[in-house]
């Protein structure tokens, strides 16, 4: 039985540093193996977080919104044609090296959804689900590329060496890794599967490398410190979801609680898997609750933006390939962890 580890359990370690200033750090990544974007940050294809609202806000911000698949075909496909509206729009060539990406599964009508969704603009498909190490998922991916020439694909998701490279091989063109470490995830409580995301970032990171695939850190986030090591384990983007619920670009009414001036507003959230996602009893391996709303998008996306330019700086990286070769993690004691955080005598 080996060790593994968890945001929690590591640290960046400081060192050497000529930068004059964090706004010389660059924050553009690749996403997937042909197409960078400006910012490592996806939203999450949950129906909470990413519909066209939230898919515009993030290309808006130099990121990739991913629109989720719960709804009908048509509707998803309205979301991806308001999106591809919004980049074609506006000041020429300002947004159009930003993809427009949604999300399908790979059971039922997932290959028409997939054809309606390439025809209307959607260049980079998610095949998600919570298992990529499947045959069902290999199968999709090669369907899908056989029947969409020019398409790219996202799978997920993994957490091992063996299931990235199953991926890799299948022609994945960028990689999702992270299971059962969503903040509102069960998988881990119901069936004991999953690996903590620093030890699954790891050996996910090596073997891809050996393909020039993509990573995208996916689910464990509670701050913005943990984004920064979620790059620093060798993601090429981190994946978003409950540190993006409650916005105004999010799906859902605003909620209101009480009476002025005591009114509180509230915005819903649940996970992919929840009942309520789902729409069923079987098989679930998510929660749901009512979060306060949290105002724009922005204001969260400019406090992550910042954080990862500081932890840049604190190695002397200028960019996000220079972080990955320069930064080194070290083991924090639970000590540690209390001393991380703010404290008074």
């Amino acid at each position: 039985m080996r060790k593994t580890f968890t945001y929690d359990d590591v640290n960046i370690v400081p060192k050497f540093s000529t930068l004059d200033s964090r706004s010389e750090v660059e924050l553009k990544t690749r996403f997937t193996k042909n197409t960078n974007i400006d910012i490592p940050i996806v939203s999450s294809p949950m129906d909470t977080v990413t519909e066209s609202d939230m898919s515009i806000e993030m290309m808006r911000l130099g990121g990739v919104g991913i629109i989720h698949r719960f709804n009908t075909i048509e509707e998803q496909v309205d979301h991806v044609i308001e999106t591809t509206y919004f980049r074609d729009s506006e000041v020429r060539d300002k947004y159009t090296h930003l993809p427009i990406c949604a999300a399908v599964g790979v059971t039922g009508d997932y290959l028409e959804r997939a054809t309606e969704l390439f025809h209307n603009g959607c260049k980079v498909l998610l095949i998600d689900v919570a298992h990529g190490h499947h045959k069902n998922v290999g199968e999709a991916i090669e369907e899908i590329k056989t029947k969409l020439s020019g398409i790219e694909i996202i799978a997920g998701n993994v957490a091992t060496e063996s299931g990235t490279r199953f991926l890799c091989e299948k022609g994945a063109d960028s990689i999702r890794v992270g299971i059962g470490n969503g903040s509102l995830c069960e998988t881990r409580i119901r069936t004991g599967v999953g690996v903590p995301q620093v030890s699954a970032l790891l050996e996910c990171v090596s073997v891809a490398d050996k393909y020039d695939v993509p990573i995208i850190a996916d689910g464990g986030i509670r701050n913005i410190g943990d984004v920064c090591k979620g790059l620093a384990c060798g993601a090429d983007t981190i994946m978003l979801g409950s540190l993006l619920s409650g916005t105004k670009e999010t799906p859902g009414e605003i909620e209101k609680v009480g009476q002025w001036p005591n009114e509180k507003l509230f915005k819903k959230y649940r996970g992919s898997a929840s009942r309520q996602a789902k729409r069923s009893d079987k098989n679930v391996e998510g929660n749901h609750k009512v979060i306060p709303y949290k105002g724009k998008t922005i204001r969260i996306l400019s406090d992550i933006k910042d954080g990862i330019r500081s932890s840049f700086s604190y190695v002397g990286a200028n960019n996000i390939t220079e972080f990955h070769g320069l930064v080194e993690l070290t083991q924090v004691t639970q000590a540690g962890t209390i001393e991380a955080k703010p404290h008074l005598l």
